[in-house]
């Protein structure tokens, strides 16, 4: 997925921070790469209870990053499988038609034979491997009717256009099989981490899933602490900006201001609140990978969702949709506007307003109202309008 990565914008860097609903949930927040920092072992041998944290949250994050990979397989598995599935009746189509012509010269074989002339060059066409070639090194069409040239040059245009569709049918299948496996294989991955994680999970005791709360909720504090403090900062810009004599003219820090009108504005405000409006509903719904609703979502799922109920259009993964829009500065980032999380852009929130999103945040967890700062200010990606 390479291709579709975007080099971060040094403005939609912020710190950030995960917000636990329950201690399990804590522990599959989607966070740090490293499987190897944190603290050393405990005496007893055993993983420290912050490596097993940062393992749980990196084999979710793997899920996570699987779940893209298999909604961008699955959708094209499903538009593949219909161009197959035109194709085929294409083909079925041309096969009933050559079988036609073939009939049709079958009758002006059988009336030769019966008269006695012309049977050997007839038969010979119709089981040679390659009529066009039998009848560039033959003389039988100087021997044929008007009617029988025109049967023969169908029959050769038919199985001339057959042979080729079934060569596209039969690479388009082949496609569909390659994809189909990168499908199961998302699918397996998903799983196995999601079992992995799982695992670590139910060796913790009720005293160390108490303490993981502890350090959740200070976690959750110090996000909605920078959350507030980016809603302080744009609310500052907003009423500078409103006061300011020139500021419909002059530059300001909002690459989007002086790229739009008021009007222009208003129209997106409309259609944001109509998104958001639609996320907020669906709080309390399972994250389920591979989801888009309407009872329950993945990440992407949910803001494709959410879009479409204001009259917009996104890709189906956060890969697309992340080119789906202009991105804009994090400082100037306005309710609607999509929030792309970590370097291979596998998690997506709808900003809401003062540093807080809605998104479904991962396995395990439900659709809520949470700070961009979630899972630390350097995993933020860019932030996207998309209308």
């Amino acid at each position: 997925m390479a291709s579709h990565r975007r080099s971060r914008p040094s403005a939609a860097r912020g710190a950030g921070i995960r917000t636990p609903v329950l201690a399990t949930a804590a522990l599959t927040s989607v966070a740090l790469l490293s499987q190897t920092a944190g603290a050393a072992p405990s005496e007893d041998g055993r993983p420290s209870l912050e490596e097993v944290e940062k393992k749980v949250d990196d084999l979710y994050r793997q899920a996570e990053s699987s779940t893209e990979k298999y909604d961008a397989a699955k959708e094209r598995t499903g538009k593949q499988r219909k161009r197959v599935d035109t194709m085929l009746d294409d083909v079925a189509e041309r096969t009933d038609r050559l079988n036609r012509a073939r009939e049709e010269l079958g009758s002006f074989a059988a009336a030769q034979y019966r008269t006695g002339t012309e049977v050997p060059q007839t038969a010979t066409f119709l089981l040679a491997d390659d009529p066009q070639d039998y009848f560039d090194q033959s003389q039988l069409m100087n021997r044929l009717t008007s009617r029988q040239k025109d049967a023969v040059d169908d029959y050769v245009t038919q199985q001339s256009a057959t042979m080729k569709k079934r060569q596209e049918a039969a690479r388009s299948l082949e496609t569909l099989t390659e994809t189909q496996d990168d499908l199961r294989t998302a699918k397996a991955t998903v799983q196995s981490k999601l079992a992995s994680a799982r695992q670590l999970l139910s060796k913790l005791t009720a005293e160390e899933k108490a303490r993981l709360a502890q350090i959740e909720k200070k976690k959750q504090e110090e996000a909605d602490r920078k959350a507030a403090e980016l809603a302080k900062q744009q609310a500052a810009a907003a009423r500078q900006e409103a006061s300011s004599p020139s500021a419909g003219s002059s530059s300001s820090s909002s690459s989007s201001s002086s790229a739009s009108s008021p009007s222009s504005d208003s129209a997106y405000a409309t259609k944001a609140a109509k998104a958001i409006a639609f996320a907020r509903a669906q709080i309390g719904k399972p994250y389920v990978w591979g989801a888009t609703g309407p009872g329950s979502y993945d990440c992407s799922g949910l803001s494709q969702a959410a879009w479409k109920a204001a009259g917009v259009s996104l890709p189906r993964t956060t890969y697309d949709q992340v080119n789906a829009g202009t991105t804009v500065p994090l400082a100037d980032a306005q309710p609607g506007d999509l929030v792309f999380f970590y370097d291979d852009i596998s998690h997506v929130g709808i900003y809401i307003g003062n540093g807080m999103m809605i998104h479904a945040p991962k396995p395990g967890a439900y659709v809520r109202e949470e700070s961009i700062y979630y899972g630390g200010e350097s995993i933020i990606h860019s932030v996207v309008r998309p209308a």
